[in-house]
């Protein structure tokens, strides 16, 4: 297996061979072939990128941007990596205010392209607070400790758990809320916005949708999310003021979905040598 490239720094290297530990399986019948040592770390890396390029371009963010770039370019030549190669084109041309600035309006102003999935499955319902419990339980039971940054269900974190813990279990959330995804996708594309690209990058990795996923995000688009009269606390020790134990549902009314955390970036991972989750 060869070295991950000299040329990109710890901001992206870190954990990323925490994912490729495991040994894969024979293939069965209607499932993928197994991916090789170095497919498996080529998309360890390439979900890691999603992450980063998906989280809010603060100065160390915005800094980085020519190593995130040749990160890409090192990359075997893909439909994913094409989508990154015209998100970086754009994203290193930009100001790092005006990078901002677009980051909020697109993420943080704009509900229907929310980075929280469990909004586009349950929207604003009593589900959605379990939703994000087990998620957060899934992301334990690896020994992976998000450190309360963001919430579980934000992208971001979503991709990170995935290029830690491998294409099967680690990517089984970016596939149960593939309709989400789809979803932002569209807002993203509708609004013309180069994140556009980083949403169709991560669309090429997950299975092809079925004629169901395409009616579910039809009606998502003219309907939206699922709506019921009850509010619930912010899951756990994510919410503001005294809190709550994980689950807890706050009376009806207090809790508008998606309301955004400010925008933050995902903590900063321990050095290469750090192990991670088994």
């Amino acid at each position: 297996m060869s070295p991950l490239p000299a040329t990109i720094p710890d901001l992206v290297r870190t954990r990323v061979r925490a994912a490729v530990r495991r040994p894969g399986r024979a293939a069965r019948p209607g499932r993928p072939t197994p991916l090789t040592p170095q497919e498996t770390q080529d998309r360890a890396l390439l979900l890691r990128l999603l992450s980063l390029l998906l989280q809010y371009p603060d100065a160390e963010l915005a800094d980085s941007r020519p190593v995130l770039t040749a990160a890409t370019e090192a990359l075997p030549s893909s439909p994913a990596t094409e989508h990154l190669a015209a998100f970086t084109a754009w994203f290193t041309g930009q100001e790092p205010e005006a990078l901002q600035r677009h980051y909020v309006e697109t993420f943080d102003l704009r509900r229907k392209s929310s980075l929280y999935l469990t909004y586009y499955l349950h929207g604003d319902t009593r589900r959605r607070g379990m939703a994000l419990l087990t998620l957060a339980q899934r992301y334990r039971a690896t020994g992976w400790d998000t450190d309360g940054g963001e919430l579980p269900d934000h992208l971001p974190v979503v991709l990170e758990f995935a290029a830690l813990t491998g294409p099967r279990s680690g990517e089984a959330p970016l596939r149960r809320h593939r309709r989400g995804l789809e979803l932002i996708h569209h807002a993203l594309t509708d609004a013309d916005s180069p994140y556009r690209h980083v949403l169709a990058a991560l669309l090429t990795l997950l299975p092809p949708p079925t004629e169901a996923d395409r009616a579910a995000v039809a009606r998502l688009v003219a309907e939206g999310p699922p709506n019921e009269e009850v509010g619930l606390d912010p899951y756990g020790a994510y919410g503001d003021g005294e809190f709550a134990p994980p689950g807890t549902f706050a009376p009806p009314g207090t809790f508008v979905p998606p309301t955004p955390a400010p925008p933050t970036r995902v903590p900063p991972a321990p050095t290469i040598g750090t192990e991670g989750p088994r």
